[in-house]
């Protein structure tokens, strides 16, 4: 409003006379938001179209990843091989996520956002068709290597396409619903993988998986809206690593899938044993407990801008330990239950950890920030298929348990001090 306005009204400028005139301009700038209410995120965040293609994308991303999990012992003795070798299957495809996303950490910044999604998208239906020629364990594992080095093309993308796109209080909730599409294309991945390598084979399910994510990669063509032109700007990846708020997120990501592989990695071996004997069938139907945690963290992402980023992880890590706990009481049901809260936990865990990269990492640079947390993440889940293989032949499940809940600890040790609130930065997203 222009001087004298107050008094005058009619001395007030119309909006097109303050553009061509900046010094009559009111002194707010475009990043004072002291006078609009953080209370609750805003309502409106675009089309239905926008937010199922961010879905999408995380259903598709996570179709594959996991599809072996339920069939580890089956593949164990389909190819006469251990357990631990067996687990390959998972760590390799870990293994090519943690690679591929440090290159998308150095160079993912100067990526067309929705070109790089739909091209991985596409390269990821074909390599997960081709391997269904593997004649071997070793083949099986070099394929799935393959696929995790194309997936991050996908997600990373999808992450910082988030935190791009929409303000700041919509993050948790949009991100809340990329996460759902993660969780729900892993359930069907691993639902499908086990129905379909007991009745027909496990070539034919890789075949299967592939046909879909084809028609994923023209859904995504057709629904993803292009993002907003970026400035090219040299890769952000040595002030990222010098970023101690990303540094302690990272570390969490690590703990987290490290949790997450490894529990639904070695409950497999547990219950094909006596006195649960569970097959291949019965054992891709226990993920069905992830439908569960799809429901939680679509509830978890309407509230966490007000319940804070911090208190949300806190929780989310507690139900992950509580559930871990109660999969050591020898009971099916006991097992589904614990399985239900420890996935709640690591997807919850995961919409929070996501979108606070959008306040550790300053613009220009958050596709480096993500490829970094999805590294260490994947990391983490190598490890996880890993490490309990050899407490496993010692401790069983109890031993397996015992490493998981330090790991834990640990992850909730480092949200607690490590995620403190920074009121110098601009529309953060509220920690508690």
């Amino acid at each position: 409003m222009s001087p004298g306005a107050e008094k005058f009204p009619s001395l007030a400028l119309p909006p097109k006379v303050c553009q061509l005139h900046p010094t009559i301009v009111p002194s707010v700038t475009e990043t004072d938001t002291s006078h609009v209410s953080s209370a609750a995120p805003p309502a409106y965040w675009g089309p239905p179209s926008r937010v199922l293609a961010v879905f999408l994308c995380g259903a598709f991303a996570f179709l594959d990843l996991y599809c072996t999990q339920p069939l580890l012992p089956l593949l164990a003795h389909i190819f006469h091989a251990s357990e631990t070798t067996a687990g390959l299957t998972i760590s390799a495809s870990t293994l090519g996520v943690a690679i591929s996303a440090i290159l998308l950490a150095l160079f993912g910044e100067l990526l067309n956002r929705k070109r790089t999604i739909v091209a991985a998208m596409w390269a990821l239906a074909i390599v997960c068709a081709l391997t269904a020629t593997a004649p071997n364990l070793e083949i099986l594992a070099l394929w799935r290597l393959a696929q995790g080095l194309l997936t991050p093309g996908i997600f990373i993308i999808t992450i910082a396409y988030i935190t791009e796109e929409w303000l700041p209080l919509q993050v948790p909730r949009v991100m809340s619903i990329y996460v759902a599409g993660t969780v729900f294309g892993g359930f069907i991945g691993r639902i499908c993988g086990g129905s379909l390598a007991t009745y027909y084979g496990w070539k034919v399910m890789f075949l299967v998986l592939g046909i879909a994510g084809a028609l994923g990669a023209l859904a995504a063509q057709r629904l993803l809206r292009p993002a907003a032109p970026k400035p090219k700007t040299p890769s952000p990846l040595l002030n990222n690593l010098r970023n101690p708020r990303l540094l302690v997120t990272f570390a969490i990501g690590f703990c987290m899938l490290f949790t997450l592989v490894s529990v639904f990695s070695y409950i497999t071996f547990y219950l094909a044993a006596a006195p649960f004997n569970l097959s291949t069938t019965a054992l891709g139907a226990l993920f069905s407990v992830y439908l569960v945690g799809l429901v939680v963290t679509l509830v978890a992402g309407t509230k966490l801008a007000r319940f804070g980023l911090r208190r949300g992880m806190l929780l989310a890590i507690g139900l992950c330990l509580t559930g871990v706990l109660v999969t050591l009481v020898p009971a099916l049901v006991a097992a589904a239950i614990g399985l239900s809260l420890t996935s709640s936990g690591v997807f919850i865990a995961q919409t929070c950890a996501n979108s606070f990269l959008r306040d550790a990492a300053p613009a220009g640079s958050r596709v480096s920030a993500a490829g970094l947390y999805i590294c260490s993440y994947y990391i983490g889940g190598t490890v996880g298929g890993i490490l309990p293989g050899l407490l496993w032949k010692t401790a069983g499940w109890p031993g397996c348990v015992a490493m998981v809940a330090f790991f834990l600890v640990t992850a909730a040790s480092l949200a607690f001090f490590g995620w403190r609130s920074k009121p110098t930065l601009t529309d953060p997203i509220p920690l508690g």
